[in-house]
């Protein structure tokens, strides 16, 4: 009968036995299928020509379920075999035609299929139904492996069941189908749960319309009996148990039922009837039925997980059952075919881009990129591109991103996806995403047609007014984005997915969405004990009958709703697999025999049918994966069947146009300033920092709660929703750091009000007059000429303007100061600030101008926003080397239309620059023609004397104009920007200073005698005849005061002049008269304040009156006991900047003054240190006649350029006004801050932050029920130790319990130290602990120091070991708390409860009613921990190997960037947040250095117990790092730790290797570092760079995988970095 060669089949016989021998079991191969070996033959012997590995594949389809030395064992046996023939025979390409075989036999077809160049012919089994012509064409796309795999599916349909593996989205289920519609068949889908029982596959028991009950077969026993084509959905769910029942179905094609009805094949029914000589009916009556011989069952499975901890479903007995395909995904160009098939009029650029990532991501053996991939399967390919055929203006990389869900993912992955996209040409720019968010989004309704943003869609017309959800929303325009995102999906027949934290919205925005459609709504809310009944329905007895419910599931089917699914990653997976074929094929079947079926075709002539109503829509709403939620990752099963979105918290913005509309009392600064700190809260939980992402929910209560109840503080508000106590500390302070860095001041009083200590104000004197000299005689008329000139322009340069976060903080968190707010600029070491500038612009949009000059740079900012910029001008103003050239650079921002510009000059070399802030572009001023420019430096040995400066006047730059002078020279140069032009106006006299005091008058001052002159202008310099300026001699008269100020050298240069007066009221509160006239405010050394009243619009006298210093300013020099006062290092000459600001507003004079120069004795008590201060404000206010003293707090870095420093200014801080009243200064570190000095402002903002805080009205309101113990304190003791470590509340016996006296445990009192044993702490009042006596209070001290010194003592440590090791432990305490946290989840959900079937107590189980009807008594079902199936691996720890550098490298730049510290605090980090965990991870630390590649530091079976072992470690360590030979091994160390840990068995490995980045050095290739990390596919190896020099580890992560690498140059991110590792594989397979 064969025409196989014989020689062939024994070799196959051989080759099966061999893989049957005991010594290929002890490898873990499972058996070979012996008994599906008849079938391979029989193939073979219709194909001879067909190779022979070919058919053993799918026999035993060894690539699929066994690891890699599995792989190897079965070639090796195949090449021994000699049937490793692959290579030189043929495999079927295609099916070329079917048709119904003819000598009438019925349900068989003959197919014909092309073999190489040969066609075969042979028969098969085929279905009822009419067969369809073939090959035709409709939806179903042919690709050439479609084909053949289609092609050899008919090959082992001749002979057997079988069995399709392939991963998601993949097409099983296609072709399947397609499968079934060549041969004519009708499809039975079963979608296989995991809590399916064998009797569901076979017979169900119902109750009769008497209430007798009666057995109902399952969908598969009629499937038999009428010869239709089974589909199993997803055997790998199920329990390996409940298919033995399949057994004997798939054998023998037997079965008996629970009823006892026998199922019999075709042949040996016949046989029977003629045996026994019986009819049909009468053998039917006997309950033995013939099964159809066209019967055949298909399996659709994923493919096992290799070296998976979970039961490996494709086991021996699996083998047997069915022959196996292995569904492989497309190959790229197929998939492209597919594509544009399906999706004729898609962008093509797109598609190419699409799936060269795809391809990309699915070909690496990277873990995270496999995961990425799996997102991206075939299915929601076909999604994204028919989506992008709809919208084609949309991105590809938004796309990419959202079927990703990248927001949700953890941080590795997300690198990894943006590392793939970027190498994929697929990205975003800034402002396609600014022009999103600016989009303006409404939603309108017009004659019936809803339009979201740009999508419209007609509204539903809905007779059930009342499932219509209507919801209180305020609209927003994140929340319309997504609306509308939502909108296209919906229009484009897709079921939505929603992944958020919770909080965000999700059901607001779904609820408002089918508001606005119309549509009404059944929700239905899952939980952790959701079943798959359930969720269909609900049973009941009624009467003895069982009666089903349907549930909002069966009723959204029914009538056409949209079904909303809340919750759904609380239900297990298994639960909701069901609803995947309900949305793919739209078939399910109903616990009571109904079934949910597509279309109406497949209704005619059944009845219990429910077919699904075309307007039937899932919209399922989830929780995002992973912490700190634990639901299931049902994004991760079944998010490629929907379409999904990401919901966020909304966008500041967004949020806060939504709390106006929820609070619309609720002052606006408040509103800012919650959601600017819950903004910050929720980025620090996307690091991982803080567990719990605070979202849009609680902010939203926290505005309502302020709404209606305004008078209660925002303080007292907000701590309901964080209760503090509940935090361990760290959590706190980090929450309480927030918060007060945005200003809510939590826990502070309203008696905290520190402002600064007020002194008197000497009383002012009238000093005499100002008179200008009349112009009697020609000389005194003193005429100007002025010429005109246009500016050169050289330029434009663009600059790099570089954006920076601000690291904002409101300085009124706990008290009420002057000070406002504050942040530092980023600074260089050695750089300093030189010059401070504020717009004149209205209040909100200040922009603070700061240059530094060593590098020169410029840094601007908004005021109130919390990003900078910064321009690097280093190559205008090269440092030079060689002269002593500082450079000192001011800078004058000017107004419209010119705003955002500013005017930067250079003193000493006068060079004027123009920059733009809003473009970057730089251009070169030049003033003077080329001849007149200042003569060239000469050679600067012999420049030792001063050279005089050019100095800049900006009092009116908001006009864009500036004035120019040169010290001693004579000569004004007049810049305007606008014109491009400069009038130069050449004086008589040799210039000092020169003040602005109005835009027409200014005032100058002679260079040797300090003499005063008034020089005018008209105000247009255009008018041609007004080329004159006239200036004016003005003298100082004093009042007659009995002697004569005579000399001429008491006339001083004033520091500061107004260029504007005084409002009159100011002006008469100043002088104490009813007053109005012209005036100008000045100060000078002598004097805090001057007032010229008169000055300088009448030329009549002008009175002067001072309130005069009792020692003048220049006199001081710096005390002594202030080192880091710099002005005493300066030899001659002013400072540059005068530090003086005149605020009229408010009628206050403010200079910053050196230490030296502030009378600390009347500001501080005699027993108070002053603080260390960059300088003091000295405020003069002129309306209370008070002084006050403002410390500014000195820099974090000072600059060692003291000299250089000392040259800018007498204190280390600059001044400018901001606004009409405020101030800002900026001290030499880059530290600014910004002041509110004015008494009524001050006097209103604390109105403010005490109704921020609260009123408490004179009593506090408070209801306290406290456990008073009622017992007394005995004395302290450490208690007795309970073996079984139970929780122990009070009773004064134990130790390590909680809220009891005298022992030693948390939350009690009196005891003498906290004794942790793991328990919920039960915390005593402190009313409660304070009356514990004195002498018992210092026995428990004293105890708690000796019962220290004994743990020391223990552990053989001395108490200086003890401060060393806390400073290692001290460093990383915080993240071991939270590693440890992480580590009890992955614990948590390890210990997951499952229902337990069949119990004879619990709650009833909904599938057993009828059970329980019959007498039955195992009816109920509990929860419980689930015991491991029989055979299933033993759970194994996970292995972790830490491979830390202790090469001398290390202790060498250790000084540079303390790299060993930090590894050395990694390894204290991991070493503590292990402990205890030792049964789930299992570590070991080796290090390498000069000396060798595996230095054992700790050995995962000698981990150190307590503190002692693990400092030893440390101290190993440093050690090692200090006196080991040069060298490097980091790759040998890897290579050899990725090596070694596999030895072990263990559920997962990883290696993580903690060096420094300094490979290039011992000419290691990065290509080959990546190479040694990737080297085995089973170890998760990751490369943690701590320390480098330069960019040497950005240059090594660029050309290291993706999220493979990281960079740790501070250690508060190596926890960070490793709970990033452990978080992003451990979740995934925990």
């Amino acid at each position: 009968m064969f025409i196989i060669c014989p020689l062939r089949i024994s070799q196959l016989l051989s080759f099966a036995t061999t893989l049957c021998s005991q010594e290929s079991s002890t490898l873990g191969l499972p058996d070979f299928p012996l008994d599906s070996l008849s079938a391979a033959v029989q193939i073979l012997d219709s194909f001879p020509m067909m190779s022979v590995q070919h058919v053993i594949d799918r026999l035993y389809p060894y690539n699929v379920f066994l690891g890699k030395e599995g792989r190897t064992a079965v070639k090796d046996a195949l090449k021994r075999f000699e049937l490793h023939d692959s290579k030189s025979h043929l495999l079927p390409q295609k099916i070329t035609k079917v048709e119904s075989a003819h000598r009438n036999k019925p349900f068989k077809a003959d197919v014909t299929v092309q073999i190489g160049e040969k066609e075969v012919t042979f028969q098969v089994p085929a279905g009822t139904a009419l067969l369809k012509n073939y090959p035709r064409s409709d939806t179903f796309i042919k690709t050439s492996s479609h084909n053949q795999l289609l092609a050899e599916m008919m090959q082992s349909h001749m002979v057997k069941d079988m069995c399709l593996i392939g991963g998601k989205g993949c097409g099983k289920t296609v072709i399947a189908k397609e499968f079934a519609d060549i041969l004519g068949y009708s499809i039975e889908p079963i979608m296989l749960y995991q809590d399916m029982t064998a009797r569901d596959l076979l017979q169900q028991r119902y109750t009769l319309p008497n209430g007798d009950t009666a057995w109902r077969p399952s969908p598969l026993v009629t499937a038999a009996l009428e010869g239709k084509l089974v589909i199993l959905d997803g055997i790998h769910r199920i329990n390996p148990g409940t298919l033995a029942v399949l057994q004997r179905l798939i054998h023998d094609r037997e079965l008996t039922l629970y009823d006892g009805t026998r199922l019999l094949r075709e042949d040996r029914y016949q046989n029977l009837k003629e045996e026994l000589q019986i009819s049909e009916e009468k053998l039917q009556e006997r309950s033995i039925f013939p099964i159809h011989p066209s019967f055949r069952i298909v399996v659709l499975a994923e493919p096992p997980v290799i070296g998976s901890s979970t039961q490996q479903w494709l086991g021996p007995e699996f083998l047997t059952l069915f022959l196996f395909h292995n569904v492989r995904s497309l190959s790229k160009s197929e998939e492209i075919e597919v594509i544009k098939k399906m999706i004729p009029n898609v962008p093509s650029v797109a598609v190419e881009q699409l799936l060269s990532l795809t391809h990309k991501l699915r070909e690496t053996n990277d873990t995270t990129a496999q995961s990425l991939a799996s997102s991206l399967s075939t299915r929601q390919l076909l999604r994204i591109c028919r989506r992008l055929s709809q919208h084609p203006d949309e991105s590809l990389y938004y796309a990419v991103n959202k079927a990703c869900l990248s927001r949700f993912l953890p941080n590795l992955a997300r690198s990894a996806l943006h590392k793939n996209l970027q190498d994929c040409g697929i990205e975003t720019s800034p402002d396609e995403t600014k022009k999103l968010e600016e989009k303006h989004y409404t939603c309108e309704i017009n004659n019936g047609i809803l339009k979201i943003g740009s999508v419209s869609i007609p509204i539903y017309d809905s007779a059930e007014k009342m499932k219509v959800p209507d919801v209180l929303f305020y609209e927003n325009a994140q929340h319309m984005m997504v609306m509308e995102d939502m909108l296209k999906d919906f229009l484009l027949g897709e079921h939505l997915l929603l992944v958020g934290n919770q909080g965000v919205g999700k059901n607001k925005v779904v609820d408002r969405f089918l508001h606005l459609l119309n549509r009404p709504r059944e929700y239905l809310q899952l939980h952790r004990d959701t079943t798959v009944q359930s969720l269909t329905l609900q049973p009941s007895v009624k009467d003895g009958l069982i009666i089903y419910e349907d549930s909002p599931l069966v009723r959204a089917v029914k009538f056409g709703r949209i079904l909303v699914i809340d919750e759904a990653d609380k239900a297990p997976t298994n639960v909701t697999c069901i609803l995947k074929t309900l949305v793919e094929s739209g078939e399910m079947v109903l616990s009571d025999g109904r079934r949910i079926v597509a279309n109406n075709a497949h209704v005619e002539g059944r009845e219990n049918v429910i077919v699904i109503h075309p307007d039937f829509r899932m919209i399922v709403l989830a929780n995002r994966p992973g912490f700190p939620f634990l639901g299931n990752d049902f994004f991760g099963t079944l998010g490629d069947i929907f379409s999904c979105h990401a919901v966020d918290n909304p966008k500041p913005e967004s949020e806060l146009a939504m709390l106006r509309q929820y609070g619309p009392d609720v002052p606006e600064q408040i509103l800012q300033k919650l959601v600017a700190a819950f903004g910050e809260l929720r980025s620090l939980a996307d690091q991982g920092i803080i567990n719990y992402p605070y979202s849009t929910r609680e902010v939203v209560n926290i505005v309502k709660h302020l709404q209606k109840f305004p008078t209660e503080g925002l303080a007292s508000v907000v701590r309901n929703v964080f209760d503090f106590d509940s935090y361990n500390n760290e959590m706190r302070e980090i929450l309480i750091n927030t918060l007060h860095k945005y200003g809510i001041p939590i826990g502070a009083k309203p008696t905290n009000v520190q402002l600064a200590k007020e002194l008197p104000l000497p009383d002012h004197k009238f000093m005499g007059y100002w008179k200008v000299t009349e112009p009697g005689n020609a000389q005194q008329k003193l005429l100007c000429p002025t010429e005109t000139q246009k500016i050169d322009v050289k330029g434009p340069v663009y600059l790099n303007i570089q954006g920076f976060p601000l690291e904002r903080h409101e300085a009124r968190s706990l008290s009420f100061t002057e000070q406002l707010a504050f942040w530092t600029l980023p600074l260089e070491e050695v750089n300093f600030v030189c010059d401070v500038a504020v717009t004149k612009e209205e209040e909100a949009e200040n922009v603070l101008y700061v240059t530094a000059c060593n590098p020169v740079s410029l840094f601007f900012m908004n005021v109130s926003s919390n990003s900078g910029y910064f321009v690097d001008l280093y190559d205008l103003f090269p440092r030079t080397v060689g002269s002593v050239w500082q450079p000192f650079v001011t800078v004058a921002p000017l107004g419209n239309p010119l705003k955002g510009q500013v005017v930067l000059h250079e003193e000493e070399s006068n060079v004027v620059l123009l920059l733009d802030t809003n473009n970057g572009a730089l251009r070169h001023l030049l003033l003077l023609p080329a001849d007149q420019e200042s003569p060239k430096r000469s050679s600067w040995w012999s420049s030792k004397e001063e050279r005089s400066n050019y100095k800049m006047c900006r009092e009116f730059s908001h006009k864009n104009w500036l004035v120019f002078y040169k010290e001693a020279g004579n000569r004004l140069i007049v810049l305007d920007v606008l014109e491009g032009q400069t009038h130069t106006i050449s004086l008589p006299i040799n210039l000092k200073s020169v003040f602005l005091v109005a835009e027409d008058r200014w005032l100058l001052v002679e260079n040797e005698t300090n003499q005063k002159f008034l020089l005018t202008k008209q105000a247009n310099m255009e008018a041609e005849d007004s080329g004159v300026c006239q200036l004016y001699a003005m003298s100082e008269e004093p009042a007659d005061m009995g002697f004569g100020l005579t000399t001429a050298s008491e006339l001083c240069v004033p520091h500061a002049v107004s260029s504007d007066q005084l409002s009159s009221e100011n002006l008469s509160a100043a002088v104490g008269q009813k007053i109005i006239s012209p005036n100008r405010v000045f100060s000078d050394e002598h004097n805090y304040a001057t007032i010229v009243i008169g000055f300088p619009d009448l030329l009549s006298p002008s009175e002067v009156y001072s309130w005069k210093r009792n020692s003048s300013l220049s006199c001081k020099r710096a005390s002594p006991s202030d080192p880091f006062y710099y002005g005493a290092q300066r030899k001659k000459g002013a400072a540059k900047q005068t530090n003086c600001v005149t605020l009229l507003a408010s009628n206050q004079i403010v200079r910053i003054l050196a230490p030296g120069d502030v009378p600390l004795k009347d500001i501080y008590p005699k027993d108070v240190t002053p603080p260390q201060a960059a300088g003091y404000l000295e405020v003069t206010d002129l309306n209370a006649k008070k002084i006050k003293y403002i410390a500014i707090p000195r820099s974090q870095s000072l600059s060692p350029y003291t000299a250089w420093l000392s040259k800018i200014s007498d204190a280390d801080a600059l001044l400018a006004p901001l606004g009409k009243v405020g101030l800002v200064s900026v001290d030499m570190g880059g530290g600014v801050r910004l002041w509110e000095t004015g008494l009524e402002s001050l006097q209103r903002s604390l109105q403010d932050w005490r109704n921020m805080i609260g009123q408490e009205d004179g009593h506090p309101v408070q209801i306290t029920i406290q456990r008073d113990s009622g017992l007394d304190v005995s004395s302290p003791k450490h208690g007795k130790v309970d073996p079984d470590n139970m929780p122990h509340v009070g009773g004064n016996t134990w130790a390590g319990g909680t809220g009891g006296r005298d022992t030693a445990g948390l939350g009690g009192k009196g005891g003498p130290y906290r004794l942790d044993a793991g328990h919920r702490v039960y915390q005593i009042s402190q009313a409660e602990k304070d009356a514990v006596p004195e002498e018992v209070k210092r026995a428990a001290r004293e105890m708690g120091e000796k019962a220290f010194k004994q743990r020391l003592k223990e552990i053989q440590m001395s108490e200086y070991d003890a401060s060393t090791y806390e400073r290692f432990s001290g460093a990383v305490r915080r993240q071991v708390q939270s590693l440890r946290i992480i580590l009890d989840n992955l614990q948590a959900k390890g210990k997951e409860r499952h229902w337990l079937r069949h119990q004879a107590v619990g709650e009833l189980d909904d599938a057993k009613i009828i059970d329980g009807l019959t007498g039955e008594k195992a009816i109920y079902k509990r929860r419980g921990e689930l015991e491991p199936q029989p055979g299933s691996p033993q759970q194994k720890p996970k292995r972790l190997r830490l491979v830390v550098d202790v090469s001398g490298s290390m202790y060498r730049f250790n000084g540079v960037d303390g790299r060993l510290e930090r590894s050395m605090e990694a390894v204290c980090m991991v070493m503590e947040a292990f402990e205890n965990y030792e049964h789930k991870f299992k570590y070991d630390i080796v290090g390498h250095s000069g000396d060798g590649f595996d230095i054992a530091l700790v050995g995962s079976d000698k981990v150190p117990k307590n503190n002692k072992q693990r400092l030893e470690i440390l101290k190993t360590m440093h050690a090692h790092a200090q006196f080991c030979m040069s060298g490097d091994h980091t790759l040998e160390g890897t290579e050899h730790a990725i090596r070694e840990i596999t030895k072990e068995e263990a559920d997962e490995y990883f290696v993580i290797v903690l060096s420094d980045a300094n490979l290039e050095r011992y000419g290691i290739r990065p290509s080959r570092f990546a190479q040694v990390l990737t080297t085995n596919a089973q170890v998760n190896a990751f490369a943690i760079f701590i320390g480098s020099l330069g960019d040497q580890a950005d240059r090594l992560q660029r050309m290291l995988p993706a999220g493979r690498s990281f960079i740790a140059m501070d250690t508060k991110e190596i926890p960070q970095i490793l709970q990033q590792i452990f978080t992003s594989t451990m979740l995934s397979s925990a």
